[in-house]
């Protein structure tokens, strides 16, 4: 007799070759396919037998006639349903490995390759640990043809990845819709794919983390600490410049914070116990740095945009700017083009807007906070400028901000400086300091807009009981640690080891997936065709004009077509306006970013519990350790050797850890660790040593 055989993918009987009607067609209960009536040996008797009737694949008859094996491993079909049916009855087998093991056996795969397959599966998971970045990677990412992490990933605008060859493969064969969505892919994409680098340098870096091995060759950071630095700017051998171009910055003599606020006094100078005092001339700006006057070597505005200005320099920047010694008004940063090599241009190319230090200068005056004012000898349009070098002149506090379109044909962002310093200014003969003022009258107010006014009692103000300026208010915490050189007092051993690692790979992959132009960790991340990673709303609110064709009318004329908006990508020339009108967010990618952000929460919370119970555990040490000595006193000299030999291996552990954090930490000495010292929220406020 025949063996039996199914209908094929068109429905044509494989035993007549003939299309069967459909009252003769009946259905497997177990694995759904049609079967011809009239060709099985054993049809089903009645009509309540179709409805639980068996196909002779799944259900053998037990006469020995079975269907004809479509392709078996070394044995019939009745073999094959025998090894599926106890691999589903082993409970033992997860589901994953079930599937794995139904694949192997129906691609004719031997007992032992499996069993082979199972002890490298088991050696990969063993030395896999539950944080494994690669894990995450292989579970978030892959290839929907190769089932693989991809190799030179592409991105569709559907927010698919794919391989650069699986997809040029399949575009090649005129199949111009996504595999995953059936999203249609634009011509110029398939064309011409973008690999998209964030994705490939994210994959890089799991891979040699896995491997135990650098992500190229290491780098090395020279780093000196502050007691260490010479008293003057200094170059080293890694200098490119004569001079002071490429110079490094001296000691920090004076103990505030980077971000710290108002006149410094006394107590923040341990070299001379005078302050910075009004008047006080610097040869340049990186000695001026040096007493914490104004920080930034380069920059004219020392702040940060959510937390305020700290100090200014007047040193001839902008042509706007207006000084009347007392009061001068100040000009904005940004609005110039500084790409490529003109680091020095000084042409007005777009207007100014209150962000970033225009934004701390903001905050500064609405918050009414003292802002510490140096002259510069290169403002050379003012009377009030020294003849040479960089002069400290006291504190000034912003009255008033406004855009106004300045000199140049841009808008530029405005400031009005009034000065409230204890010490009269250097340019004056008075013997005391300044008094409350009238505002002085600004013509440019009258077309200026976004003007800004402070409708809070300032935090600096006159006080007419003391008679003198003050804080009125507690000035704001400091948020960055204050630089000292006190060896006395070190920091905990896990602080010290925590800065002294590397950046782990979770971290370093989170900064990799920076939209292009928040520099931020990427929100609902876009995938653009030219292979750039970006926020939603950062890509959206790139645009001003939010239309995609612009329509051309003349009244009495005639209609012409309308006109497509070119809206180009903002890191590259493309053009991304039909990616625009429908944006699709590269699920798998923020799907990834959430876990790591996740991961990262944990492992934080994690480590706060363990500081805790390191705290504890080195109090019980240390009581351990008062034990000890009394027992030692008692005459037990065994005990004493022991104890002093603990003592020299933790004070080497201290030495180790001490030396591998000057050779790690790659931080400025402003961003060197707290140590010692009081906040600058608890300082003394004397303003009459000013």
């Amino acid at each position: 007799m025949a063996a039996d055989l199914p209908c094929d993918g068109d429905g044509i009987c494989m035993v007549c070759k003939a299309v069967p009607p459909e009252a003769e067609m009946v259905l497997c209960r177990t694995c759904a396919s049609p079967w011809h009536a009239q060709c099985l040996s054993k049809p089903p008797e009645s009509m309540a037998a179709v409805a639980q009737w068996e196909c002779p694949d799944c259900n053998p008859p037990e006469d020995g006639l079975a269907p004809a094996p479509a392709a078996a491993p070394s044995g019939g079909s009745a073999e094959l349903i025998a090894g599926i049916r106890a691999i589903e009855a082993d409970q033992l087998l997860t589901e994953a490995e079930k599937a794995r093991r139904r694949q192997a056996l129906l691609s004719g795969k031997a007992a032992d390759a499996m069993d082979n397959d199972k002890e490298d599966e088991d050696k990969e998971k063993k030395g896999k640990g539950p944080g494994d970045v690669l894990d995450l990677l292989d579970a978030k990412f892959n290839c929907s043809f190769c089932m693989q992490l991809p190799e030179r990933p592409v991105t569709t605008p559907c927010g698919h990845n794919f391989c650069l060859k699986c997809f040029q493969k399949w575009v090649g064969q005129r199949k111009l819709t996504c595999v995953k969505c059936r999203s249609p892919i634009p011509s110029k994409m398939a064309a011409q794919p973008r690999i998209n680098s964030a994705l490939v340098v994210a994959i890089r870096m799991a891979k040699l983390a896995k491997s135990n091995t650098s992500a190229g060759p290491t780098a090395v950071y020279h780093f000196i600490r502050n007691e260490n630095r010479p008293e003057k700017a200094f170059t080293t051998e890694r200098a490119k410049k004569a001079g002071k171009a490429n110079a490094c910055s001296g000691q920090i003599f004076v103990t505030v914070a980077p971000d710290h606020f108002g006149p410094i006094l006394a107590d923040n100078d341990p070299k001379r116990n005078q302050g910075v005092l009004v008047g006080e001339t610097w040869e340049d700006r990186m000695e001026c740095r040096q007493w914490g006057a104004h920080l930034p070597h380069v920059a004219g505005i020392a702040g940060q945009s959510d937390y305020g200005a700290q100090s200014v320099a007047l040193s001839g920047g902008y042509e706007d700017d207006e000084d009347h010694g007392e009061w001068f008004l100040y000009t904005g940063s940004g609005g110039r083009d500084l790409s490529g090599n003109k680091r020095t241009n000084k042409e007005q190319a777009f207007d100014q807007k209150f962000e970033k230090l225009n934004a701390a200068l903001r905050v500064s005056c609405l918050r009414g906070y003292p802002v510490r004012v140096v002259r510069s000898h290169k403002e050379k349009r003012s009377a009030y400028a020294p003849e040479t070098g960089v002069r400290y002149d006291g504190i000034y506090r912003i009255e008033k901000c406004w855009r106004k379109v300045g000199i140049q044909g841009h808008k530029v962002c405005r400031y009005l400086f009034v000065r409230c310093d204890n010490e009269p200014a250097p340019w004056t003969s008075d013997e005391h300091g300044d008094l409350p003022r009238p505002l002085p009258a600004i013509k440019e107010l009258k077309n200026a807009t976004d003007v800004t006014e402070r409708k809070e009692l300032p935090a600096w103000d006159y006080d007419d009981k003391e008679q003198g300026w003050k804080w009125m208010k507690p000035p704001p915490v400091s948020r960055k640690p204050i630089v000292t050189g006190n060896l006395d007092v070190s920091m905990p051993a896990r602080k010290a080891r925590k800065l002294a690692q590397h950046m782990c790979v979770r971290d370093r992959l989170l900064k990799e997936f920076c939209c292009l132009v928040c520099r931020k960790v990427m929100s609902l991340p876009l995938t653009t065709p030219c292979g750039h990673n970006f926020c939603k709303s950062c890509l959206l609110d790139s645009y001003a004009d939010k239309s995609f064709v612009r329509e051309r009318t003349r009244e009495g004329g005639r209609t012409l077509r309308a006109q497509k908006i070119v809206k180009k990508c903002p890191f590259c020339p493309t053009d991304i306006s039909e990616f625009l009108q429908n944006p699709q967010v590269n699920r798998e990618l923020k799907d990834l970013i959430e876990s790591l952000q996740q991961r990262a929460e944990e492992e934080q919370q994690s480590e706060d519990g363990s500081d805790i119970v390191e705290k504890s555990s080195e109090d019980g040490c240390d009581a351990n350790a008062n034990g000890e000595k009394i027992s030692v006193e008692g005459g037990n000299l065994d005990t004493e050797k022991t104890t002093s030999k603990v003592t020299d291996i933790a004070e080497g552990t201290e030495i180790v850890e001490e030396n591998k954090l000057e050779s790690i930490d790659g931080d400025s000495d402003i961003n060197a660790p707290a140590v010692g010292t009081s906040t600058h929220s608890s300082r003394k406020r004397k303003n009459s040593v000013l």
